[in-house]
């Protein structure tokens, strides 16, 4: 008989340093907190806000992929999502399919034959956390999923973007639920090609990639918070009840599938 020293396996992921935790917390505080500040300001000072509210929490998002997933994960999902988005922009905004006819003004600063710069990273700041929700909620309905929340993000976004004249629409055919100014074009639009980006993304990017410790706490609070702060926002700053309503019955269809999974199903390496 003989007795063997047991020696238990480490944890192949290596640990995150804390100065890149501290960058990542810290870029998503600073766009949480410009969202934060958006109802209280006005003018000139408001579309500096709208614009680098996008900005910092794109970069935040990044930040997650880069340190979760490596580089060329990171790399390949902002190309893949920041190339698609400007393309469908281009597209829409020149032949009016599939969003309906709408125009850009000038006032989200620097564009790229007529899209603004800042759209693109819009469809990366939500484009990220969405597709891990999908992939933790279904393995053959991605697409789908997370289509639908990027439709449903768009019920909050563009009832706020209109009303600031960050963009126009020209429609007279059916509107959007609770929200007259909003054709159902739109809607229609964004779960399309929604749709289509979560597709390429899940058919590119590897699943099971994660190569730290790391959790998804950054993207899973930016989702509560997008669903939260629509719903606040607009019962109790912009009084728009009916986009409170819409969006965060959309919204919530999203968030409590992916929410149930991460509190009751089973651990993966997403």
């Amino acid at each position: 008989m003989s007795l063997r020293q047991f020696y238990p396996r480490k944890n192949s992921r290596r640990q995150v340093s804390s100065w890149k935790l501290i960058v990542l917390y810290t870029t998503l505080v600073v766009a949480i907190g410009l969202q934060i500040s958006y109802p209280l300001i006005e003018g000139e000072a408001l579309r500096v806000v709208t614009i680098a509210t996008v900005y910092w929490a794109a970069a935040a998002m990044f930040l997650h992929a880069i340190i979760t997933y490596g580089m060329v994960y990171a790399l390949q999902f902002i190309s893949i999502t920041f190339i698609y988005a400007l393309g469908v922009e281009q597209v829409g905004s020149r032949t009016g399919w599939p969003f309906g006819s709408y125009e850009y003004s000038g006032t989200l600063g620097y564009q790229i034959y007529g899209v603004p710069l800042v759209v693109p990273f819009a469809w990366v700041m939500l484009a990220h956390p969405l597709l891990i929700a999908a992939r933790k909620v279904t393995k053959n309905w991605v697409f789908l999923y997370g289509g639908v929340g990027m439709m449903a993000w768009d019920l909050f976004l563009d009832p706020q973007m209109v009303a600031e004249e960050r963009w126009t629409w020209e429609f007279s055919g059916s509107h959007v639920p609770l929200q007259p100014e909003i054709p159902l074009s739109n809607a229609f639009g964004w779960l399309l090609t929604g749709m289509g980006l979560m597709a390429i993304l899940n058919a590119v990017l590897r699943i099971d990639r994660r190569k730290v410790t790391t959790s998804s706490a950054v993207p899973d609070f930016f989702l509560i918070w997008t669903w939260f702060s629509g719903i606040v926002g607009n019962l109790f700053f912009f009084d728009r009840s009916g986009v409170a309503l819409s969006g965060g019955i959309v919204f919530g269809l999203v968030m409590i599938p992916y929410l149930f999974s991460r509190r009751f199903g089973p651990p993966t390496n997403i």
